[in-house]
């Protein structure tokens, strides 16, 4: 008898959980659901109440408005073009920062020089300075460099991450020794330790921290708003913008560029979803 009520109490317990997550999972897609259907309203019906989940009429045409015409202000302005240049940045910087990151992770974690932990410190420690304390320095730096204006001035800070940097070395540091040493005893340098032993292993959090660089740098707002001035430059996050007029804002074309903009988010989540818990969880255990 006890063991029934035992088991009739746990899946009572089971049972509510699911309810909690499914109800706080519709809670998160509840406005993922409104965005894709007022993509599909006239710009009149996106604010009637109460809210029609599934439109009487569908209006793809505001996708199609969105991709060749551009935004409310009917300037010369291709949202294809502002989706092209955060691709491209996004893309740029992935590779640069898991590279960059992979190879700093491996020399703090691996290789025994003097000083290795204060500079480690030290490099953490810039991780408290705001990113908007640096907007002006790196403004002037870089109408000096030349740069101003162009996509450089969001791909080369974008090339090195602070946290890319210490989930790297926390990984490395969870793999024995004995590794590196042996193929030291096979002739490898630290190179091809790093290419051939460590890289392969260290997979998992590599991708992991792709997916965080790639969502950083889609979703950069505030740099390219202050480093980017002429439209054939912007990004995703700017161009949103030319949908919005001081009198009036056309919703139905906000939420299907908007629709859009999400289509790699969920592209490059669906690809390493099985890597990010993971790869998170492996480069946070070990200090």
């Amino acid at each position: 008898m006890k063991g029934r009520h035992y088991r009739l109490r746990k899946n009572a317990i089971r049972l509510l959980m699911t309810a909690i997550v499914a109800a706080i999972a519709l809670c998160m897609i509840t406005p993922c659901l409104w965005m894709l259907s007022a993509s599909m309203k006239r710009a009149a019906d996106v604010l009637e109440l109460p809210i029609k989940w599934i439109p009487d009429y569908f209006y793809p045409d505001n996708y199609i408005n969105v991709w060749n015409i551009g935004g409310a202000a009917k300037v010369d302005y291709h949202f294809a073009t502002a989706y092209y240049n955060s691709l491209k940045i996004a893309f740029i910087n992935l590779a640069g920062s898991v590279l960059t990151s992979t190879l700093a992770g491996y020399a703090f974690a691996k290789i025994n020089f003097r000083g290795r932990n204060a500079l480690f410190l030290i490099y953490l420690a810039t991780m408290m300075v705001p990113s908007q304390v640096t907007l002006v320095p790196r403004f002037v730096m870089f109408r000096l460099m030349g740069i101003g204006g162009t996509h450089l001035t969001l791909i080369l800070p974008g090339l090195i991450t602070i946290t890319g940097t210490f989930l790297m070395r926390q990984y490395f540091m969870q793999i024995p020794n004995e590794l590196k040493e042996a193929a030291f005893i096979d002739g490898a340098n630290e190179w091809q330790i790093w290419a051939r032993v460590m890289v392969p292993i260290a997979k998992p959090s590599m991708a992991a921290l792709a997916m965080l660089v790639f969502l950083w740098n889609w979703n950069n707002y505030l740099d390219a708003l202050v480093f980017l001035s002429n439209w054939r430059t912007y990004t995703i996050p700017v161009a949103l913008t030319n949908f919005i007029e001081e009198s009036l804002t056309e919703y139905n074309l906000v939420m299907a560029a908007s629709a859009s903009a999400l289509i790699p988010v969920f592209v490059v989540f669906l690809a390493g979803q099985k890597f990010f818990v993971k790869g998170l969880v492996a480069g946070a255990v070990k200090g």
